[in-house]
C-alpha cells in the first residue's frame, strides 16, 4: 500500500491531541496548585491570627482597664509562649503599654501601623513579617480592638515560628502525582482516539484515489465508540462501492445494448450537449439531414426536426408540470420511413429514440424476391444463349458471318452469366463465412488513390472530375479485398449510371472511437426517391433495359452494403440538394470479428 510522503515538520493529530489537552491541563493543575499553596498559606496566617486573638482577649479580660505593668507581665509570663510582646494602644495610636519598651512614652504614635488601621476599622487585624520600627525585629502582629484600646500581641520571626507558618506540601506531591496519573491517562485516550483519526485519513485517502481498501485496515481500529463508527463508515462505503461497480457493470451494459440496438438513441442534457449516441443514431439522422452531420448536437438543426426541438423548449418552460413528457413524429425522407420519439426526462434531460420502420419489411420482401430475382437474372443469359445456338443447330444455311456474330452474342452473354455467378458466389460467402475472412492493416486512403489510378481512362472518356478529401493515413483493421470492392463498386456504378461531365466527391467527414464516416458524393443525374430505399437490393435496377446493356448484374451494390455490414458499418444512400447521388457509410477500426 503506498503512503504519501509526510513532511518532517508534521506532528500527527493525536501527538497534537495530546498537547493541547495536556497544556490545558497543566496550566489549571499550575493554577490549583498556586491557588491551593496560597490557600495554605492563608489558612496558617489566620490559625496563628486566631491563637493571638485568643490571647488578646485572655489578656482584656484579666487586666480590666488596670494598666499596671507587673500585672500584665505575670499574665503574658503565665501564657507559655516566649518571646510574646504585647502592647496596648489608646484608639488614637497612642501606646499605653508596651512588653518590650518599659517607657510607653517614648514610643512614637502608632495609628499608622497597617494592623492597628485594620482594627479600628474591622474590630481586629494582622500583619505578617512586618519589621518593628522599635525593635528592628519582624513580627507576626495581631492586633484586637476594645472599647477604650487595642491589645495587640506580636511573635518573633524565630524558627519554630516560621516552621508553623510554614505550607503543608503534602498537598503539593499528591496532586503532582495525581496530574502524572492524569497525563498518562490522556495520552492512552488520545493515542487510541489519534489512531482512530489516523486510520480514518487513511482510508479516506484510499477512498479518494478509489483504491481497494485494507482488510487489515478494519481490525486496526481501536475497540471503542469511536472505533466501531470508523468500522462502520468502512463498512458503509465498501457497500456504496459495490453498488457502484455493479453500477458500472450495468452501465456498461447498457452501452453496449445501445450500441447494438436495432433503433438510434441520444441521450442529451437540459442544454442539448450530447451525453450518449449510438452509431445508428449519426446514422438515421445524416440520412434525413441535407447536410452531413460533424456533432450529434447539430440534429437540432434538421428542419425534418423542428417539432421535436419546439417540444423540448416548450417542455423546459413548463418545469411544474407532471406526468410523461413524450412526444413521437414520422419523416419520410430519400425513401424511408422513420418514426422520431422524444421523451423528456424529470430532471430535463431527454432522449430521442429514431426507427427505421421500413427495414424489416424490406428484409422480407427481398427474401421473398430473392429466388425470383435469381431465376430471372439466370434465366435471360442461358435464354439468349440457347436462342442463338438453336437457330444455328436449325439452320444450315446460315452464312459464317451471321453464325461468327451468334457465337460473339453467346460468348459475351456467357460472360454475363459468369459474372452474375461470381457476384453470387462472393454474397453467399460473405453471408456464411464473414467470421472467416483474413484481416490486415488496411490504409484507406492508399486503397482510394490505387482504384482513381486504375479508373483514370474511364474517368477522362466520361469528362468525370475526381475530389479525394480523404486526410492521410487513414487506416482500419479489416479485409483489403472487401474494402475494395466498396470502394470500386461505388466508382463502377457512378461511372455506369450518373451520365457524362460530372464531379465524384470523396470524404471522411467524421471519426470517433470506434467508427470513419465517409461520402461518397457524386453530382450526375441523381435517383428518384422512390428507388433510394432499394438501390442495394439484390438485382434490383432502376432501368434494366440500360442495366444489362452496360453489362451489370445488379449486385454491385448489395456487394458494397455486406462488405460494410462485415465490417461493423452501415451504409444509406440519398440525393444532394445539388443535384446527384450521396452514399455515406461507416467503418469500423478495430478487428471485425471482435
Amino acid at each position: 500500500m503506498s503512503t504519501p510522503d509526510i513532511p518532517k515538520h508534521f506532528i500527527s493529530f493525536s501527538r497534537k491531541l495530546f498537547l493541547s489537552v495536556i497544556s490545558l491541563f497543566i496550566a489549571l493543575a499550575l493554577c490549583f496548585i498556586f491557588y491551593q499553596y496560597h490557600r495554605e498559606k492563608e489558612y496558617k496566617r489566620e490559625l496563628l491570627h486566631g491563637q493571638l486573638q485568643k490571647y488578646n482577649a485572655l489578656l482584656e479580660a484579666n487586666i480590666n482597664n488596670d494598666y499596671d505593668i507587673h500585672k500584665i507581665e505575670s499574665l503574658i509570663q503565665g501564657q507559655d509562649i516566649d518571646n510574646l510582646r504585647v502592647t496596648i494602644i489608646n484608639l488614637k495610636g497612642d501606646v499605653l503599654y508596651d512588653s518590650y519598651q518599659g517607657d510607653s512614652t517614648l514610643l512614637e504614635n502608632h495609628i499608622g501601623r497597617p494592623e492597628i488601621e485594620t482594627a479600628l476599622k474591622s474590630g481586629n487585624g494582622f500583619s505578617v513579617r512586618r519589621t518593628s520600627e522599635t525593635t528592628g525585629i519582624p513580627y507576626f502582629y495581631s492586633a484586637t480592638r476594645y472599647k477604650d484600646h487595642i491589645i495587640r500581641s506580636a511573635l518573633p520571626y524565630s524558627i519554630k515560628l516560621v516552621n508553623n507558618l510554614k505550607v503543608d506540601y503534602h498537598f503539593l506531591w499528591f496532586s503532582i502525582a495525581l496530574t502524572i496519573v492524569l497525563l498518562a491517562l490522556f495520552f492512552r485516550f488520545t493515542k487510541k482516539l489519534g489512531t482512530s483519526i489516523s486510520r480514518l485519513k487513511e482510508f479516506a485517502m484510499q477512498a479518494d484515489r478509489d483504491e481497494t481498501i485494507d482488510e487489515d485496515l478494519e481490525s486496526e481500529f481501536p475497540h471503542n465508540e469511536l472505533g466501531d463508527i470508523s468500522q462502520h463508515i468502512i463498512q458503509i462505503y465498501k457497500r456504496l462501492h459495490e453498488t457502484k461497480e455493479a453500477l458500472y457493470i450495468e452501465r456498461e451494459k447498457l452501452f453496449k445494448h445501445l450500441q447494438i440496438s436495432h433503433e438510434g438513441l441520444g441521450i442529451f442534457t437540459n442544454a442539448k450537449k450530447e451525453i450518449l449516441v449510438n452509431n445508428l443514431f449519426t446514422q438515421y439522422s445524416n440520412l434525413i439531414s441535407d447536410f452531413n452531420l460533424e456533432t450529434s448536437e447539430e440534429v437540432f438543426e434538421i428542419k425534418e426536426f423542428k417539432e421535436i426541438k419546439d417540444f423540448i423548449n416548450k417542455a423546459h418552460t413548463r418545469t411544474n408540470e407532471k406526468g410523461e413528457k413524450r412526444m413521437s413524429i414520422s419523416i419520410n425522407k430519400n425513401g424511408k420511413f422513420f418514426i422520431v420519439e422524444c421523451i423528456i426526462f424529470q430532471d430535463m434531460s431527454f432522449e430521442i429514440s429514431i426507427n427505421d420502420i421500413t427495414l424489416e419489411e424490406e428484409q422480407v420482401r427481398l427474401k421473398r424476391q430473392l429466388t425470383q430475382n435469381i431465376a430471372h437474372e439466370l434465366k435471360t443469359p442461358v435464354s439468349s444463349i440457347q436462342g442463338y445456338l438453336e437457330t444455328i443447330v436449325n439452320n444450315d444455311n446460315i452464312p459464317p458471318e451471321k453464325v461468327q456474330s451468334f457465337l460473339e452474342r453467346c460468348y459475351a452473354q456467357s460472360n454475363r452469366l459468369s459474372r452474375l455467378l461470381r457476384d453470387i458466389s462472393v454474397l453467399t460467402r460473405m453471408d456464411e463465412a464473414a467470421n472467416m475472412i483474413d484481416l490486415e492493416n488496411v490504409d484507406i486512403t492508399m486503397l482510394v488513390s490505387n482504384i482513381i489510378n486504375e479508373v483514370s481512362l474511364e474517368l477522362e472518356e466520361k469528362h468525370v472530375t475526381i475530389i479525394n478529401s480523404l486526410k492521410k493515413d487513414i487506416h482500419v483493421k479489416g479485409n483489403y479485398s472487401l474494402l475494395y470492392s466498396i470502394f470500386r463498386n461505388l466508382m463502377d456504378n457512378a461511372i455506369a449510371y450518373a451520365g457524362t461531365k460530372f464531379q465524384i466527391n470523396i470524404n471522411c467527414f467524421r471519426e470517433d472511437e470506434k467508427f470513419y464516416y465517409f461520402s461518397f458524393a457524386d453530382t450526375g443525374v441523381g435517383v428518384a426517391p422512390e428507388h433510394l430505399n432499394r438501390l442495394f437490393e439484390r438485382f434490383y435496377r432502376i432501368d434494366k433495359g440500360r442495366s444489362r446493356k452496360l453489362g451489370g448484374t445488379g449486385l454491385g451494390l448489395a456487394i458494397v452494403k455486406n462488405a460494410v455490414i462485415i465490417h461493423k458499418g452501415t451504409i444509406s444512400a440519398k440525393n444532394n440538394l445539388s443535384g446527384g447521388l450521396e452514399f455515406v457509410f461507416t467503418i469500423a477500426k478495430g478487428k471485425i470479428n471482435e
